[in-house]
């Protein structure tokens, strides 16, 4: 429902009531605040080696690993970060550095040394944990400072711990620790609206916030019980797995189906074997599955949820999914990691759900308000007239990590988060996303900074200007194209510039088209006019 205030904003908020949100305590505590009755249930199942964790294992072990972490010298306040795929020891680490007051940062393991050293040293990692092999990645960033550890066999004469000196320690050893609301507990990377990736700071009531926004109350917007297994095959390095499946469904107390990569075949196999019955996936897997030839040979009856988020998923993949799961409940969620995440979600994932609309991203989450207003004027815009999204919220974001001025212009004097992207809000309080504003480039839901590959492209002596752009792919959604000045008498070719950036960059920031131009143009402050040069994309006219 909408809400005029005296400011003349026009504010809207959710469908279903606000409720009381426990956001005075750590995250740990409010993850484990039912653990009671919880106890012998299944928590973490592994769908590698298909070893099961109960609830009282994960709790356990997550104490000896704050303990651990205290006897290497891991302070409150610290930051571990995190190299790994979805495995159980991801989850025991976030849950334990919670315990201790440390903080995680987590990065994807395929990035190159150059991207895993910037995000460790601007987060000042002291405790890097990964598998053997991406040792190679991290060896140098070893030093008195830094301590590496894997968790499997380190590699042979390397300095490299092992996991087991955490869990081996006793988890009644955890110095007390007096864990503020507004502490710090996850730094992820993100570049925001624009720039390059900066640490996202996520404290322990935002995300209680978030969590309980979608899970608790009479009528959740998102329906986990108890009795419910959901898919974790979305990457825990990003915020939309780690929090609407992981820390969700730690809250429901479902169990959660913990793959490392995902691999069409092997999915539908671990969904049937253990019955998995919410399914969040992004765009890509939803096509995945929605093409497989050999559907029909897999039981797939458990399944009641499908919930799409990272990336927007069209109509007709939409109404494609709807046709072959005609019982099942689709639907997408909106969020940006600023947002800590989720903005919107659809209310058909609700214990009581709603009738909405294809392509909406459901309405704004509970105890949060959104306004739409005009990217001109600031002025605040009625239902059906597109604008820039915005919320507010005790979710939101603290801030960025050590960049005041980029936190400013994110979010403003009163509190509201500018997410640059652009949708309007239709007469049933739902929410539908037109355009960005911002400069990012979403890969299959992976973020892509312009400006972190025009700095690379510009350190090539043949290569004088550039500016990166966005062009739309059926696969990814998106991937980058750039637009490139060559340096006087240089004949330097497209080929060249990919293999050129492809060395520096993990594969989805990988330049896919590259287009000569005599000038890249710009606005009289020196701005990129990426306007100009998508319109020059879309006319067929880029070389």
């Amino acid at each position: 429902m909408a809400i005029e205030t005296p400011q003349s904003d026009i504010i809207y908020r959710s469908k279903l009531p606000d409720i009381p949100i426990p956001n005075h305590l750590p995250l740990h505590s409010y993850i484990f605040q039912n653990k009671s009755h919880l106890s012998s249930k299944p928590c973490i199942i592994n769908g590698t080696t298909g070893e099961i964790h109960t609830y009282a294992d994960v709790e356990l072990t997550a104490r000896k690993v704050a303990s651990g972490l205290n006897k290497l010298g891991i302070k409150q306040g610290d930051v571990v970060m995190l190299l790994l795929p979805n495995t159980p020891e991801f989850v025991f680490t976030f849950l334990g550095a919670s315990f201790r007051g440390a903080m995680t940062t987590a990065a994807n393991p395929f990035f190159t040394p150059a991207e895993i050293a910037k995000q460790a040293k601007a987060s000042k990692a002291k405790l890097i944990i990964t598998l053997a092999i991406y040792y190679d990645k991290v060896k140098e960033l070893s030093c008195d400072e830094v301590k590496l550890m894997c968790i499997d066999s380190p590699p042979p004469d390397s300095s490299c711990l092992h996991f087991s000196e955490l869990t081996q320690s006793n988890e009644d050893d955890v110095p007390e620790v007096d864990i503020s609301p507004n502490d710090v507990v996850l730094l992820p990377y993100s570049s925001g609206t624009t720039g390059l990736p900066k640490g996202v700071m996520l404290t322990h009531k935002g995300l209680v916030t978030s969590v309980s926004q979608q899970v608790d109350g009479e009528n959740p917007n998102l329906y986990y019980n108890s009795d419910d297994v959901v898919l974790c095959v979305l990457p825990l390095f990003h915020i939309y797995s780690l929090n609407s499946v992981l820390l969700c469904g730690l809250r429901a107390g479902a169990a959660i189906l913990v793959m490392q990569k995902f691999e069409i075949v092997s999915l539908l196999e671990l969904m049937q074997k253990h019955r998995v019955s919410v399914a969040p996936v992004a765009p890509p897997i939803v096509l995945a599955i929605a093409k497989f030839p050999d559907l029909d040979k897999y039981d797939l009856g458990s399944i009641r949820v499908l919930k799409s988020g990272g990336a927007p998923l069209g109509k007709e993949l939409e109404d494609t999914v709807r046709a072959k799961f005609p019982s099942v409940t689709l639907g997408q969620g909106y969020g940006m990691t600023e947002a800590g995440p989720v903005l919107t979600m659809s209310l058909a994932f609700a214990k009581e759900p709603f009738e909405v609309k294809p392509g909406g991203c459901g309405t704004v989450v509970r105890n949060a308000e959104m306004k739409i207003v005009d990217p001109e004027t600031g002025a605040s815009l009625p239902r059906n007239q597109p604008g820039e999204i915005c919320i507010r919220g005790h979710q939101i974001m603290k801030g960025y990590l050590n960049d005041p001025e980029a936190t400013s212009t994110t979010i403003d004097k009163e509190g509201w988060l500018h997410t640059g992207d652009i949708g309007f809000i239709d007469d049933d309080e739902e929410l539908f996303i037109v355009d960005r504003l911002k400069e990012i480039i979403k890969y299959k839901g992976f973020q892509v900074a312009p400006a972190e590959l025009e700095a690379l492209l510009v350190t090539h002596p043949n290569i004088s200007d550039a500016a990166v752009v966005s062009m739309k792919h059926d696969a990814a959604g998106e991937v980058p194209v750039a637009f490139v000045v060559r340096s006087n008498g240089s004949q330097i070719t497209e080929d060249e510039i990919k293999q050129f950036i492809s060395k520096q960059v993990i594969y989805y920031k990988r330049i896919n088209r590259v287009f000569f131009i005599e000038a890249i143009p710009k606005s009289p402050s020196g701005k990129i006019l990426r306007k100009e040069l998508r319109a020059k994309l879309a006319a067929g006219s880029a070389n």
